[in-house]
């Protein structure tokens, strides 16, 4: 592995770029250009060919790995624990350690697609969620079909948050669902 490019010199902090995650194309001869803005102690490795997308009708695309010392600091903040942020004042809360789901303090009976739907919609609420999206993310396969499987999972979650909290769910016509947390009245 004499060819991988090492960053073992630190990079002067005023040619370091402002961190924040992105993607960029680059040619095989451009690795040593993208090596420059990766952390001091970075290295960076070919990508084994299945990890790399194949578009048809394109060239080959070339990946890389980029492996950075444990001790190093990452140029991006750390994401919180799942769960972490919950919100004690919330009417409506899901607990994704302990899997568990409340409403006005009454435990939810929910099953595994039901408690991920909920999760995912109290995650990112006042956000629209096409049916499709939804699919793709809480079920984790590309949709085939007309969308009622999301449709016949979302009457099932109204009815057991119940007449007091079914509208937190809303329909968007035609689009899909957003989730709106219900305020104490």
């Amino acid at each position: 592995m004499a060819t991988t490019p090492s960053l073992s010199t630190p990079v002067p902090a005023a040619s370091v770029p402002p961190a924040r995650a992105r993607l960029r194309a680059v040619d095989r001869d451009d690795v040593a250009a993208v090596a420059r803005l990766l952390p001091p102690g970075a290295t960076l490795l070919p990508a084994p060919p299945d990890a790399v997308p194949v578009l048809p009708g394109r060239p080959p695309m070339v990946g890389y790995l980029v492996l950075v010392p444990a001790d190093r600091q990452p140029p991006f903040p750390a994401p919180a624990p799942v769960g972490a942020a919950e919100d004690t004042d919330a009417l409506i809360r899901v607990d994704s350690v302990r899997r568990t789901a409340e409403v006005d303090g009454r435990r939810l009976d929910l099953t595994y697609l039901e408690f991920e739907l909920l999760a995912h919609l109290v995650a990112h609420p006042d956000r629209v969620h096409t049916r499709d999206r939804l699919v793709s993310t809480v079920w984790g396969y590309g949709h085939v079909g007309d969308g009622r499987t999301v449709d016949v999972h979302i009457a099932r979650l109204r009815r057991k948050l119940g007449p007091e909290f079914r509208d937190a769910i809303r329909t968007v016509r035609r689009v899909g669902y957003t989730y709106v947390p219900p305020v104490r009245r």
